[in-house]
This record gives structure tokens, C-alpha cells and sequence, in this order.
């Protein structure tokens, strides 16, 4: 099984932080990276105004149910790739794109950084030249995606399973 670390970059929803820390809670994943405009969990050096962080830690537990203690976070403005690269991680993206592997065709290599990215639009152009390799979680009906949260469970459990 590889080891993985999720990286939520510009993901809106506190709901959606709090679902994907309890999904990567019960995949094994060995830690969160949540960066740009996506909430998180009060740190113990937190700059953010006491009421803030208080709330946001509150709306994150209302999915996470405890997960966010269990998974070790931090947060970054920008993901720090290059560092991931150093730590033999491949910046494996979610997202459809002409590149993607479809997520039942991928051989998942031992280290996987997986990047999401916002609800709505997805990974940037520039955040998709980052990644090693793109996946794509097939699609049977008339939507075109899965919300963040359930997509990084399928995800989860094609890379792991």
C-alpha cells in the first residue's frame, strides 16, 4: 500500500475539510497539507482572530467528528512541491484533463502527494503542470464530477485497494 498525503488546496467548504479528514482518517493517510483560501483546524500558533479559528474548528469537527485530531495537518499558503519531490513523493493530481489516467487504470507508485483542488473549478492550469500525473475518477451518469470530499474517497480507496 503506498503512503499518502492529501494536500486541499482552495477547497471552500469547512463541511469538505471536515469529510476529507475523516476519509484520510480511515485510509491511512500519514498526513494533510491545506493550503490557500481552504480552512482548517485552530493550530497552536494560529494568527487568526480567536473567534475565527473557533468556528472554523467547529464546522470542520461537524464531519470530521474527531478525525482532525487523529491526522496530522499543517497549514501552508502554497503546497511546497519541491520539498515533496525531495521527499520522493509523486504530486499525483485529481482531475479530468486530456493527460488524466483513469483512477482503475493507475498503478499507484510507493509515496503519492494527492492534490485537489477548489470545489467548482478544480485544479488550475498551473497546479496540473505541477503533478507528476494526473487521475480521473470515471464517470456513468449525466453529472461531471463528484464532490471534493467523495471524489477523495474514491480516490482514496482506487490508490489503496
Amino acid at each position: 500500500m503506498p503512503k499518502i498525503i492529501v494536500i486541499a488546496h482552495n477547497i471552500r467548504s469547512a463541511h469538505n475539510i471536515g469529510a476529507i479528514f475523516r476519509t484520510a482518517e480511515g485510509f491511512g493517510v500519514s498526513r494533510i497539507i491545506i493550503s490557500g483560501y481552504s480552512p482548517y483546524p485552530r493550530t497552536s500558533n494560529d494568527t487568526r482572530l480567536p473567534h475565527i479559528a473557533e468556528k472554523l474548528t467547529s464546522q470542520i469537527h461537524k464531519t470530521a467528528l474527531g478525525a482532525e485530531n487523529i491526522v496530522p495537518f499543517v497549514y501552508n499558503n502554497y503546497p511546497d512541491f519541491e520539498t515533496l519531490h525531495q521527499e520522493g513523493y509523486t504530486i499525483v493530481g485529481l482531475e479530468q484533463d486530456k493527460r488524466s489516467v483513469l483512477l482503475p487504470e493507475y498503478t499507484p507508485p510507493a509515496k503519492i502527494a494527492l492534490l485537489l483542488g477548489e470545489e467548482v473549478e478544480g485544479l488550475t492550469p498551473d497546479l496540473r503542470a505541477i503533478c507528476d500525473d494526473l487521475i480521473e475518477i470515471p464517470m456513468k451518469g449525466k453529472k461531471e464530477s463528484f464532490n471534493v470530499s467523495v471524489a477523495t474517497g474514491i480516490a482514496l480507496y482506487g490508490l489503496t485497494c
